[in-house]
């Protein structure tokens, strides 16, 4: 099982949350550890392949320093199956009753997905105040997020779906946005190529985004 302790708060780990889709479980462990390399110490892997699992479990031994994330979660079941790969951490599209009290019986940090009003607060009615923003451009990208911030102000975001070096810091300017979630670090013609140091390179450029995005 990983060392590295689950996350009080995921948004906090780092300004861009990987969100990778691993095609090979033989990449799966040199990312990790090119993207610790170039200071973002979180992913998400997603349940989207047959080898998302077994990347997950190959992760979790072999770099314990990374905080390790399963995402596109979207049954108890698949809360189960990710936990016990060595999730330390979950990502929904949506927010269902059923996938908070999974995550909670379970005991780990779930980051679920909203797109309108209603459902951040169907969401804060489950106690739940960390939010997934999906997707994110196609439902009102940060001038919807930006017009939340007063009649949701417990509420914080991670845009994920449409979001780039373009416009991530238009978002992590925004004082309820804690990170946004990206695949472009890990780019699948770079993993197909085993091009890791690329990886390193883009990981680093999204450390320096907290810098260009201060929240207002």
């Amino acid at each position: 099982m990983p060392a590295a302790s689950p996350p009080v708060s995921v948004l906090d780990l780092s300004p861009v949350l990987p969100v990778v889709v691993v095609e090979d479980v033989t990449t799966a462990v040199p990312l990790a550890r090119a993207l610790l390399a170039g200071g973002v110490g979180v992913v998400e892997l997603t349940l989207r392949t047959p080898a998302a699992l077994d990347a997950v479990r190959a992760v979790a031994v072999e770099v314990p320093e990374i905080v390790l994330g399963v995402g596109t979660c979207t049954s108890a079941d698949d809360v189960a199956r990710a936990v016990d790969a060595g999730a330390q951490f979950l990502v929904s599209p949506g927010t269902t009753r059923s996938i908070v009290q999974a995550a909670r019986d379970r005991d780990v940090p779930l980051l679920p997905g909203v797109a309108t009003v209603s459902e951040a607060l169907a969401a804060l009615e489950l106690g739940v105040h960390d939010l997934k923003f999906f997707p994110a451009q196609q439902s009102g990208g940060a001038p919807f997020l930006a017009a939340l911030r007063t009649v949701l102000p417990q509420v914080r975001f991670c845009p994920t779906g449409g979001v780039s070096p373009a416009n991530a810091g238009e978002y992590l300017a925004l004082s309820n946005v804690g990170c946004v979630g990206g695949s472009w670090l890990t780019p699948a013609d770079a993993l197909a190529a085993g091009d890791f140091a690329r990886v390193e390179e883009l990981a680093r450029a999204a450390v320096a985004l907290r810098v260009a995005g201060s929240p207002t």
